[in-house]
């Protein structure tokens, strides 16, 4: 039996890697990944073949990737954060459905909603929920709706993919759609570049984070109605009487 190893890298620093997937890595032959993720790796596994492939190309790289386990190569797609969030295990799972030959296994990495969030501090104490903005693959009614949901709720709201060159406006739509629900001075934060060169971080107001500059490397985090600012670090209290 083949097998294609799904591996979520983390942030991209290699010490926030978890050890799981840098043996994995390190005992794999071909590496497939977009090129923004193989560039964070190509350094330390240069010794390695590397299958890359631009943005919209997922479904192309996995099926390369899949070939070469076929061939019996020790096989990893990598993904940034965690394989399964956002990432490529689902679509290789779907791709693999009728190839007995293939068992793929997927490794777990630390998603961008934990690893930013240790950065601000603790802003995900409570229940909390994971937005993408991208409509690449979500219509904006649905994600839309999706926000409503949450801010109805009162969840703190991790969002993904905030902001990029096509989508300048889709933070501030989505903050407008929030405040329907929360008010506008809800704490919330933001990080940019987690565990990577230029990483930089702050704490903003809801009405502030409207009219923030975020890009596709932004995690963006809204609080709930207890979320506070403590030292300069976001924390949503879990309720213990203190």
């Amino acid at each position: 039996m083949n097998k294609l190893y799904v591996v979520g890298l983390g942030p991209g620093d290699h010490k926030k890697m978890t050890v799981e997937a840098a043996g994995i890595l390190d005992k794999c032959e071909v590496i497939a990944g977009y090129s923004v993720y193989i560039d964070l790796i190509k350094e330390r596994y240069g010794n390695k073949e590397f299958i890359v492939t631009g943005m919209r190309q997922e479904e192309e790289r996995c099926k390369r990737a899949i070939e070469k386990a076929e061939e019996g190569y020790k096989t990893a797609v990598v993904c940034s954060g965690d394989s399964g969030v956002y990432g490529m295990a689902g679509l290789i799972m779907e791709l693999c459905q009728e190839r007995e030959n293939i068992e793929v296994e997927v490794v777990a990495g630390v998603t961008a909603a934990l690893s930013g969030g240790a950065v601000l501090g603790a802003p995900l104490g409570h229940d909390f929920s994971v937005i993408s903005l991208s409509d690449l693959m979500t219509t904006w009614e649905k994600i839309e709706n999706r926000l409503k949901c949450a801010a109805m709720c009162d969840m703190v709201i991790c969002l993904y993919n905030p902001s990029s060159r096509k989508r300048k406006d889709y933070l501030k739509k989505a903050c407008e759609i929030v405040m329907e629900y929360k008010d506008w001075d809800t704490v919330c934060g933001y990080v940019k570049n987690i565990g990577r060169k230029g990483e930089e971080c702050g704490i903003l107001s809801l009405n502030e984070m409207k009219d923030f500059e975020a890009d596709m490397f932004t995690t963006v985090f809204i609080g709930n109605k207890e979320t506070k600012k403590i030292k300069n670090q976001m924390v949503t209290p879990r309720g213990y009487k203190i």
